[in-house]
């Protein structure tokens, strides 16, 4: 666009909103990372790196500053209190009760700040008899009802890694939830709480799978139907040299072109739609996938509509042709390859950082000058061993 970088972060959706994300895994700091990928000032307030627990494993820090902390000290939380004052967002990624405990529950930090968005992003949310309870993205899959359709048939229900519930039903739909506060609130003037269970995200996510049980889609048991396996112009297929090919061929001219492709006539075969011989295609579909390489089947299909592509590894992913074309992966300043976010806005595109991620506590200075401390209290807030500074200035 030949505009400078400052320039274009001053022009993101969310530019000038400040974000204060309490350090956790996995589902939290995406939320802070899609906010701060579409311009939102992040910080994330890190424990002290000498504590045992200090080590979050954060691998989605960009755009981020981090400052550090101990909230356990009532000097450290009286610090967050004061950072939340003159805060848009707070994401927290406590169990329900940790912050009450701290002295620092909604009650207390939206009186101080009424317009403050107080996001509290849990497993199963902050009511309800698990709350209090620990679970990871396959427990919450289980309770919500989608782990039971994942799986092939005669074999357990398995989760597919830990996207679905923690990143998709997690990070996501809690940023999809400050999003929407800040819009309504820019008509309010008013902030709010924000109950993100990822039981209910990931459930919400499926919502199409509870809506669409009355029309057949799921009448067979796990692994029969026509999106989980069961249909064999709906699956995956190895080939000769060991990748992977991927079908979805559904819509009847769609299945006539992987027919033709894979030099069948359509005459000879069973209807497409046919329970009973699906097994049996699958196999016939099977054996002629495994004759020909990845490539040769991508030659053959690639300028087809028969909704057939390779499986790539995340490596190959990045130097397709098609994802080059649209530039889908970015490299930071350190040449670590990942997805550019989305999706992408016409007039104030998120512009990622591409510095590497931050140090615990490198920038607790210059952030708790921004937000009003003097050096004199960072000084003696740093003696009392309530924050954490990298690169301590020599008149403090």
């Amino acid at each position: 666009c030949g505009r400078s970088p400052a320039a274009a972060a001053a022009a993101m959706a969310l530019s000038g909103v400040r974000v204060l994300e309490l350090a956790g895994l996995a589902p939290a700091p995406l939320c802070g990372m899609i906010l701060a990928d579409f311009g939102a000032q992040v910080v994330r307030v890190d424990r002290l790196s000498r504590s045992a627990i200090s080590a979050h494993g954060d691998v989605q820090a960009r755009g981020k500053r981090s400052v550090a902390l101990d909230l356990k000290r009532p000097q450290g939380a009286a610090v967050l209190r004061r950072l939340c004052s003159g805060a848009d967002v707070l994401i927290e990624p406590f169990r329900h009760g940790v912050m009450e405990r701290l002295g620092l529950g909604p009650e207390v930090l939206l009186q101080e700040n009424p317009r403050l968005i107080y996001a509290r992003l849990t497993g199963f949310g902050q009511t309800g008899k698990y709350a209090k309870s620990a679970g990871h993205d396959i427990n919450y899959l289980a309770l919500s009802g989608v782990l039971s359709k994942l799986g092939r048939k005669n074999e357990n229900p398995y989760a597919p890694v830990n996207l679905l519930a923690d990143f998709a039903g997690g990070g996501v739909m809690c940023a999809l939830g400050i999003v929407t506060a800040l819009f309504e609130r820019a008509k309010s003037g008013r902030g709010q709480v924000i109950d993100a269970s990822m039981v209910e995200g990931v459930a919400y996510l499926s919502s199409f799978l509870w809506k669409s049980q009355k029309v057949g889609l799921w009448s067979q048991p796990r692994g029969e139907n026509l999106l989980d396996s069961g249909a064999p112009f709906y699956e995956v297929y190895r080939t000769s040299d060991g990748k992977f090919m991927a079908v979805g061929a559904i819509e009847p001219k769609f299945y006539g072109q992987l027919i033709k492709g894979l030099g069948l006539n359509l005459d000879d075969l069973p209807d497409q739609m046919s329970l009973l011989y699906w097994p049996e295609m699958k196999k016939k579909f099977a054996s002629i996938f495994a004759q020909k390489t990845q490539a040769e089947w991508c030659s053959i299909f690639d300028s087809t509509d028969a909704c057939v592509t390779p499986v790539l590894s995340i490596d190959d992913a990045a130097s397709h042709q098609h994802n080059k074309e649209r530039n889908s992966f970015i490299k930071n300043d350190q040449g670590e390859i990942s997805p550019r976010p989305a999706p992408v806005l016409s007039r104030t595109p998120a512009v990622p950082s591409s510095k590497r991620d931050p140090f615990i506590g490198e920038h607790t200075e210059q952030i708790l000058l921004e937000y009003g401390f003097t050096k004199q209290e960072i000084a003696k807030l740093y003696s009392d061993k309530a924050i954490e500074l990298k690169n301590l200035k020599s008149n403090l």
